[in-house]
């Protein structure tokens, strides 16, 4: 089998997976509605992106048409980005200042009406033809690098901020989801390069290189999407929508002035007393309004009480309290016979995975090990 074969099976297979997968994330019921469409959007550009090959079967000639099909390449990263925000902070919405995340590709097509969409078909032939010394076309292709690597920060930066306000203000399921999205953004990120890799080849003497390497980047395509929306599809609760409006502490500290000590240890005092007395960390769902609401403690006061004042999250301080419980159950020779599933559903925890973790980074046991320990101290 030949290359060319080859390259046209490779994307028949890529659009059939990408269109399916798109279908099926428009259709699906489900709450996260924005987030879904923009992944889709997200699949739909880069499937057309990559249907080059199908569509020089259909004709060689270059059009307007298929050079617009050629700059919604500068869509993908920026539906990526507001993807992410979708999924990080629960009250986002579609607003018209995100328009302007259309700037770039509007910029690419602008320069490319004179010398190509306001030209007949022979001066665009001969337009791509000279497509290695047309400044149009190399100063896109700098554009687009350049946006791509903007954008890459930027999600990085975005889902740093995220997980941290959600170990600063919630306490529910683990922080897991975030490193997964982290790590499409980083495979993502590979393939972008090998994009890179792939157009510096395409405008220099080994441009039959730049073909193999398109042939690797769908399939590593396919592999990663496929990859993530498996994780996400088995994992309803992949993502912890956070309020965009929640400050980090350090910003919070820098508004207000210096509590008095007397006014911080009041409120621990307070806290204490409210966490052992009404054991609110049992909530599984437990949020740091929540906690301030039945503390009557102002929430941000609260929130630079333990995360600054504490030196903890507010996902490990709530956690702290939920392993003590849990050690508590353990060590009792009445409830031996309790399983460690119902152990971390009664202290707080909705999985088993968050709850082993939290455990052994307390305790530096899993609860299995740590009861063993108590079974042969015993003994």
């Amino acid at each position: 089998m030949d290359k060319s074969n080859l390259l046209i099976i490779v994307t028949v297979i890529s659009l059939f997976i990408s269109f399916f997968l798109a279908f099926f994330l428009l259709t699906v019921r489900t709450k996260h509605r924005v987030s879904n469409a923009l992944f889709a959007l997200f699949l739909i550009i880069t499937a057309i992106d990559t249907s080059e090959p199908l569509i020089s079967l259909i004709t060689e000639s270059p059009s307007n048409l298929g050079m617009l099909r050629n700059t919604l390449a500068f869509l993908q990263i920026p539906v990526f980005y507001l993807y992410v925000l979708s999924v990080c902070y629960s009250d986002f919405r579609l607003k018209p200042k995100y328009i302007i995340h259309l700037l770039p590709f509007v910029i690419a097509n602008v320069v490319l009406l004179p010398r190509f969409y306001w030209v007949d078909t022979n001066s665009k032939i001969d337009f791509i033809l000279n497509g290695q010394s047309s400044i149009e076309l190399q100063a896109n292709h700098i554009l687009f690098h350049i946006q791509t690597i903007v954008y890459i920060i930027a999600v990085l930066m975005l889902l740093r901020k995220a997980k941290k306000l959600y170990l600063e203000n919630y306490a529910g399921k683990s922080i897991h989801s975030y490193d997964w999205l982290f790590q499409f953004t980083v495979v993502l990120s590979v393939l972008y390069v090998i994009v890179i890799f792939k157009n510096i080849f395409k405008f220099s003497d080994y441009p039959y290189i730049s073909e193999w390497i398109k042939i690797g980047i769908l399939v590593f395509q396919l592999f990663i999407v496929c990859w993530y929306l498996f994780k996400a599809l088995n994992n309803p609760g992949l993502f912890r929508n956070i309020d965009s409006k929640l400050k980090l502490v350090s910003d919070i500290i820098l508004e207000q002035k210096e509590n008095q000590p007397a006014v911080v240890n009041e409120e621990l005092t307070k806290l204490k007393k409210y966490m052992e007395e009404e054991k609110p960390f049992l909530n599984p769902s437990l949020t740091i309004q929540d906690l301030s609401k039945g503390s009557e403690i102002p929430a941000r006061e609260l929130s630079v009480l333990i995360n600054h004042q504490l030196g903890q999250h507010f996902y490990d301080f709530i956690n702290t309290y939920r392993i003590e419980n849990a050690m508590h159950i353990l060590k009792d020779t009445a409830k031996t016979k309790v399983t460690v599933l119902e152990i971390l559903y009664e202290v707080g925890f909705n999985s088993k995975s968050s709850f082993n973790t939290a455990f052994k980074k307390h305790t530096g046991y899993t609860p299995t090990d740590y009861r063993k320990s108590l079974s042969n101290s015993v003994l």
